[in-house]
């Protein structure tokens, strides 16, 4: 063989020994190296070196976190609402060994795992609970899965609800019960303010009629001091009614004289007379 050949052939062999036995890990990340197709050690961020040909870096794994979306599912509430519900789990993998040999996919393991326990939370909550109960969805989802994943050498930093609705035929019944509500509230509050306005109508005529017969007592009293006044500036030599009566008279008098309809108002000649005799008419009806 040609010694240069060789030289070449050594070369070759001795740059791919190096490429082979000397691994860079980047940070962020840990790499998994097995050894004849075992788990021999985990590799951390930085330079190593490995045994060519009998190691082998088999998985490399993030350390950083991961966001796993969870997808969304129909859910059934404890007074039988079927509800939409999602979340979002944020995992940080502390022990990639575990997470590569505990399960085939631990991502998919964890979705199952978050989707399985909020179906099992929310069927033990009523619709109203459940769309308002969040944080108390998020404690119970985060406790029920963190012990199960820390097998997998995977901890839960957080789960988060992204939606929680009621299905779309839900809504829709909701949407009709919520507008029922708004009529029979329109019809309540229209109702009170008839029956209020009735109730203030009928105080209305409560207080004129109070204060019409308020009135008719005052006048009444005025007339009767009216009467007593004049009788006493009479001094019994007329009926004081005499006097007042025409005195209604002449203003009744005068205000026929100022009507519109009015063309012309005859006066007797002997208005006292004829007031006494009104009176005495009046007097002899009695």
């Amino acid at each position: 063989m040609d010694i240069g050949l060789l030289i070449l052939v050594l070369i070759a062999f001795v740059g791919l020994t190096i490429y082979k036995g000397v691994r860079i890990v980047p940070q962020g990340e840990k790499w998994i190296v097995q050894r004849l197709g075992k788990y021999h050690q985990t590799l951390e961020p930085g330079l190593s070196l490995i045994i060519p040909f009998i190691d082998a870096v088999a998985y490399k794994v993030t350390t950083k976190d991961i966001v796993l979306d969870i997808p969304s599912q129909e859910v059934i509430t404890r007074d039988n609402v079927v509800i939409i519900a999602n979340a979002v789990a944020y995992i940080n993998i502390l022990q990639p060994a575990q997470a590569v040999y505990g399960i085939e996919n631990y991502e998919q393991g964890i979705r199952n795992l978050v989707q399985t326990s909020l179906r099992s939370i929310i069927g033990e909550m009523d619709l109203d609970a459940a769309l308002s109960s969040r944080d108390q969805i998020k404690a119970q989802l985060k406790h029920a899965i963190s012990d199960d994943i820390s097998d997998w050498g995977i901890t839960l930093k957080t789960v988060e609800i992204q939606d929680i609705k009621p299905s779309s035929t839900m809504q829709m019944a909701m949407e009709e019960q919520a507008a029922a509500e708004r009529q029979r509230r329109a019809m309540v509050t229209r109702a009170d303010g008839q029956k209020q306005a009735a109730i203030l109508e009928a105080d209305g005529r409560l207080e004129a009629s109070r204060r019409d017969a308020e009135a008719q007592v005052v006048l009444a009293k005025g007339s009767e001091e009216s009467i007593r006044l004049v009788s006493q500036a009479m001094d019994g030599k007329e009926m004081p009614a005499v006097y007042l009566l025409g005195e209604q008279y002449i203003k009744a008098m005068n205000e026929m004289a100022q009507s519109n309809n009015a063309k012309t108002v005859v006066l007797p000649a002997d208005i006292l007379n004829t007031i006494k005799g009104l009176v005495g008419d009046k007097l002899k009806t009695s």
